[in-house]
């Protein structure tokens, strides 16, 4: 495999803190999906795309190989269940059903990212498709081009930044929790994308909170999902103590202990050679939390209020508790709309509790409440 490529960069002011091989090119296997991201992001803020539109998988989009949310052709899923598939378990099919809604094509989305990406100022990348599933078109991007990404991606959306540090999403009743293990493990760490194919190797792109801004770090070509995330732990270690910049501690946190293969699949899949497979960190299954307590921070009348609230109190609750996965959930009063924000992933009341005592003295409001 290639020498590993990295880079990190302080997004407040777009400096290049250090690099090895930044500009050499590598397949960006599931980091593409960022690209995806960002142009779904700017869709909805241009009024293009509403997060309840209904986006309807075609049977090149269901046929993708895992991960995937496993959607059956002419089924559809919300705008809003297809960012957080991308987002958590690196859905290859909700990534093809996006960008074919939104250019017809995989190829001609696929030559939208090139463009956009070009205005933001990717200049050695070029993207096949919506998912970076290896493609017979080449594929490439460097370690410099991911990290002016992952600015663009918080400088243009910062009200959205916070869906990638989301840990876990409801899709049709089950939990699926994603394998961004690093976020998981060590606190401060509240983004972006795992990415893994047989071609690219292991590769990552990781946002550490500073103040008012990030660092980005990113690792192309990886030999092992350990030894990838080894790498972006030091490195944000080192580039954090530079200067004036003070940032939580990468310290373990409470966070569970990455699931063992579990012995049934949340979904069913068919037999295929598994080195083929984009696995985002390379784990093949996708685990369930189980949760029989929540807390709840507020009741909010819009969307958009809720989803400033959760980006706000996301990274404490995780800090207090790890397995806590941050959701908002739409409901229905008296003929009037709202949107709770939750997190869930509490065993006990009494965990719940705890954790609903520190945010009150953090100013939060918080109540625990029993999963049904």
């Amino acid at each position: 495999m290639a020498d590993v490529s990295w880079a990190v960069l302080d997004t407040r002011t777009g400096n290049i803190l250090g690099h090895q091989n930044a500009g050499k090119r590598h397949a960006p296997a599931s980091l593409a999906k960022l690209m995806t991201l960002y142009l779904t992001f700017e869709a909805i803020q241009k009024g293009k795309l509403g997060w309840d539109d209904q986006i309807v998988f075609s049977k090149n989009a269901s046929a993708k190989i895992p991960m995937k949310l496993w959607v059956k052709p002419g089924r559809s899923i919300s705008v809003r269940d297809a960012v957080n598939g991308m987002i958590v378990i690196s859905a290859n099919d909700a990534a093809t059903a996006v960008g074919e809604h939104l250019a017809g094509s995989e190829a001609a989305f696929a030559r939208l990212m090139t463009k956009r990406g070009r205005q933001l100022g990717l200049r050695n990348t070029v993207f096949a498709n919506p998912s970076g599933l290896t493609d017979r078109t080449s594929q490439l991007t460097t370690a410099r081009d991911m990290a002016v990404l992952g600015m663009a991606l918080e400088r243009d959306f910062p009200k959205l930044f916070g869906l990638f540090s989301q840990p876990s999403f409801v899709f049709h009743g089950k939990r699926l929790k994603g394998h961004n293990n690093l976020m998981y493990r060590y606190a401060g760490v509240d983004g972006l994308k795992t990415g893994y194919t047989a071609v690219s190797g292991y590769n990552l792109v990781s946002s550490l909170g500073q103040g008012k801004g990030h660092l980005i770090g990113v690792v192309l070509g990886g030999k092992t999902a350990r030894s990838r995330d080894a790498k972006m732990e030091a490195l944000l270690k080192r580039f954090s103590t530079k200067g004036a910049v003070t940032a939580p501690p990468l310290v373990a946190s409470n966070a569970p202990v990455p699931t063992r293969r579990p012995k049934r699949p949340v979904a069913p899949s068919e037999t295929m050679d598994e080195v083929a497979i984009e696995q985002g960190d390379g784990d093949t299954e996708v685990a369930l939390i189980p949760s029989a307590w929540q807390i709840q921070i507020g009741a909010l009348p819009s969307q958009t209020t809720a989803e400033a609230l959760l980006g706000k109190a996301q990274k404490f609750v995780r800090s207090i508790h790890g397995e806590a996965a941050g959701q908002i959930m739409q409901a229905e009063a008296h003929g009037t709309t709202f949107y709770r924000v939750r997190f869930d992933g509490f065993e006990d009341a009494k965990t719940a509790g705890k954790t609903c005592a520190a945010l009150k003295r953090q100013k939060f409001d918080c109540i625990t409440v029993k999963a049904n």
